[in-house]
């Protein structure tokens, strides 16, 4: 039997070489926060985080609660609606930083998708820096807000009668929370940028 020589020069077969299927294509779960600048949650966004869901379960069992006792024994602890007013509120705000961080806000890329990375970097900073100043506008009518509710004494015209600047604080501190966010990915950018890393 004549064994042919085999030149080890020679590069791969031609099923090896590109004949099969293409490799599959794995993308990091990252790719696409990190497109917007997306960031690992940090400490605040995951007490954020965990208080949303705290909340979550809470309304559930509060909206629960108050449709079996007034379908089964015609019974109404009447401070669903206010309670879950509040909830819904604390909720809004306080998902603001995580949303941010996650980059989980809507997106309109067709101008993007035809803009260079860097062009795309600089553009997401710019409007970085506005959301930045809508936030400090936010944060100063929202604390003026609770601070003059607070020094008037309101409350609720309702069974708890609560003071209505403890649900009206939670508003000011989620944005708080938020701007410290965006600062943050502003920094992450610039140090993008100054590094060219496009």
């Amino acid at each position: 039997m004549t064994v042919a020589p085999v030149d080890a020069k020679a590069g791969p077969p031609a099923e090896a070489a590109g004949a099969g299927p293409p490799a599959e294509v794995v993308v990091e779960p990252l790719g696409a926060l990190q497109q917007f600048g997306g960031m690992r949650l940090g400490l605040l966004e995951r007490v954020c985080q965990l208080v949303c869901a705290v909340a979550i379960v809470a309304l559930a069992a509060i909206v629960l609660t108050e449709i079996v006792t007034r379908n089964l024994l015609n019974f109404s602890f009447q401070i669903s609606d206010e309670v879950g007013g509040y909830i819904v509120v604390g909720l809004t705000f306080l998902a603001l930083p995580v949303c941010q961080a996650r980059q989980a806000y809507h997106h309109v890329m067709f101008i993007q998708n035809r803009l260079p990375q860097r062009a795309r970097e600089v553009l997401n900073l710019g409007f970085d820096f506005l959301s930045l100043a809508f936030c400090a506008v936010l944060i100063w009518q929202l604390a003026w807000q609770t601070v003059q509710t607070w020094q008037s004494g309101d409350i609720a015209p309702t069974l708890l009668a609560t003071p209505l600047w403890m649900p009206q604080a939670v508003m000011p501190i989620g944005c708080i929370i938020l701007g410290l966010v965006l600062v943050r990915g502003i920094v992450r950018r610039v140090q993008r940028l100054r590094r060219r890393e496009f």
